[in-house]
């Protein structure tokens, strides 16, 4: 037994070893010297230490997927999203406290009815010495209708004039409401009063770009860091593709003195039980727990439970004829345990959801929360689910029926969808269940296409409203991608959008929730809470609820 042991352990540590040279944590302090050179050919300090506390301000994170894609016109995820927020800079971002701050933006004029927005642009730089200017704005923001961006939608949200028409082939990209007066001044239309503009102008398709090196780039554009520019607080020094990469501090930001961390790096870690090992090896200094893993960490005091307002629900294909059948996808959503799932089966603090909009995330104007107010929808007994499968079943005249459930290829995910199987098959006669597991880029191009049966899927808020999570479900939206239409659905969620009556606005949200769930039309699953370790001398490390998760401008290592 002794030899045994001393034979795995040895074995252990071989495997670790091995994990860590493919992640590149072998070698990463020698390639990330004091003689680093920036794309724009400037030198950076890349010690990494804070000459007044003298404490490294290097933050190592991992993230469980490869960067999508670094041009904002066509990022729509999470990781994404906190690349780009954090090396490159709009005319607002979230702050701290998750409020919107101005960036870019040095002042912001509205009209006195609120449809006409002047901002004036501080004296800031991309990273090749060039100016930002209006023309960034103006170019960035419409070249994601030229280029069928994903996230063009939230110009129709924020209310930019045109952007409606413009998106219904009514109008050309050259349109939409905004214009640069001079290099500094940019002038902003709407086609109604919006109270959450600010917050609206922190998402990342709001950012900037430089035409002539966009286009100078060419179908390369974005792919490298090399083919990227930055105007933010970091720039990407290094990306090495599924594996790693870094980000240094910009010396040329305008806001440079508030920036204290001097080096970033984050690895792709697929793996919870790799994540956990770097993090005991001290490679990590944040990671997001495993169920496994809960029980035996709750008591450290890097420990703790952080709310998210992400949710995590199935994306049914409405095109296919079982998926398509409303009561089978009813009993789909009714026939399996949430409870179970979020409380054994993944053990982190997520709660089972049993609606769209997550709890604690919006308040009437009674200060009342969204989720009390519309209560729980659909829920029941297996029974009842059996008799929504059998009714469904008969309405397309099958007997049985075999799904597709696709799920992305981190280890929550799989497990979800490994019960999701395990308890139809078993609470459901006549349903059979395959599962097919994708790497995460790959989900999210299946989903836009609308090649699954179900989808594993999430959504995380863009802005701090219920709208949000219900202005994705509208009719060949762009973020619903599953075949889902109701002409009653799509005329409430234009309603809303032209309420300026908070009261009235809030009662018809709840009303348009309540339209979705009569349909059926997904099946929640839960609210995404991350049991944490994170070292506690890490401060100021913004994990923001809506848009990029995280920002790292007013970090620092204590």
């Amino acid at each position: 037994m002794k030899n045994r042991s001393i034979i795995t352990l040895l074995l252990l540590m071989f495997t670790l070893g091995a994990v860590l040279v493919g992640c590149n944590f072998d070698d990463s302090a020698d390639e990330v010297d004091s003689d680093t050179t920036t794309e724009d050919g400037t030198e950076s300090e890349s010690e990494g230490v804070d000459t007044e506390t003298g404490t490294e301000q290097v933050l190592n994170l991992s993230e469980n997927s490869e960067i999508p894609t670094m041009d904002s016109v066509h990022a729509h995820d999470g990781v994404s999203f906190t690349a780009l927020t954090n090396t490159t800079e709009g005319l607002y971002r979230l702050g701290v406290e998750h409020d919107a701050v101005l960036a870019i933006a040095d002042d912001h004029q509205p009209s006195e009815d609120g449809l006409v927005h002047t901002f004036t642009l501080r004296d800031a730089n991309w990273s090749n010495g060039e100016p930002v200017t209006a023309d960034d704005f103006v170019y960035g923001w419409q070249r994601i209708f030229e280029d069928t961006g994903h996230y063009a939608n939230m110009f129709e949200t924020a209310k930019i004039l045109n952007a409606t028409e413009i998106l219904n082939g009514e109008k050309s990209a050259d349109e939409l409401g905004v214009e640069a007066i001079d290099e500094k001044t940019l002038e902003v239309t709407l086609s109604g009063p919006n109270p959450l503009l600010a917050q609206n102008l922190t998402f990342p398709s709001f950012l900037p770009q430089n035409q002539e090196f966009v286009e100078s780039q060419g179908d390369q554009y974005a792919l490298e860091a090399s083919n990227l520019l930055f105007n933010g607080p970091f720039i990407m020094s290094e990306w090495k593709h599924d594996q790693s990469w870094q980000y240094k501090k910009n010396p040329d930001y305008w806001d440079a003195e508030a920036v204290k961390l001097e080096e970033i790096n984050v690895f792709v870690v697929k793996e919870s039980s790799t994540e956990l090992n770097l993090y005991e090896t001290n490679e990590l200094d944040r990671v997001e727990l495993s169920a496994s893993s809960v029980d035996q960490y709750q008591d450290d005091e890097n420990f703790s439970l952080v709310d998210d307002a992400e949710i995590r629900f199935l994306r049914f294909n409405h095109n296919l004829e079982d998926l398509g059948n409303e009561n089978i996808r009813r009993a789909i959503d009714l026939g399996w345990d949430k409870v179970a799932h979020a409380d054994v089966i993944l053990n982190n603090g997520s709660k089972p959801l049993y609606g769209l909009v997550p709890e604690g995330f919006s308040t009437s104007p009674d200060d009342t929360d969204f989720r009390d107010l519309n209560g729980a929808f659909n829920q029941g007994n297996y029974e009842e689910a059996q008799a929504f499968l059998d009714e469904g079943l008969k309405e397309i005249g099958k007997d049985s029926t075999t799904i597709s459930i696709m799920s992305s290829d981190d280890e929550s995910m799989m497990k979800t969808a490994e019960y999701l199987k395990d308890q139809l098959e078993t609470n459901l006669s006549g349903l059979t269940v395959e599962i097919n597991v994708v790497p995460f880029e790959q989900r999210l191009e299946l989903e836009k296409s609308i090649e699954y049966g179900i989808s594993i899927s999430s959504w995380g808020p863009d802005y701090i409203d219920p709208m949000t999570y219900l202005g994705m479900w509208v009719t060949e939206g762009s973020a619903n991608r599953m075949g889902y239409s109701n002409p009653e659905f799509d005329a409430l969620i234009d309603e809303i959008n032209n309420e300026q009556d908070p009261a009235a606005r809030y009662e018809m949200m709840l009303e348009a929730e309540k339209l979705l769930f009569e349909d059926a039309a997904i099946g929640p699953a839960y609210q995404v809470t991350n049991a944490v370790l994170q070292r506690t001398n890490i401060k100021d490390l913004a994990y923001h609820p809506s848009g990029a998760e995280f920002t790292f401008k007013w970090a620092y290592i204590e």
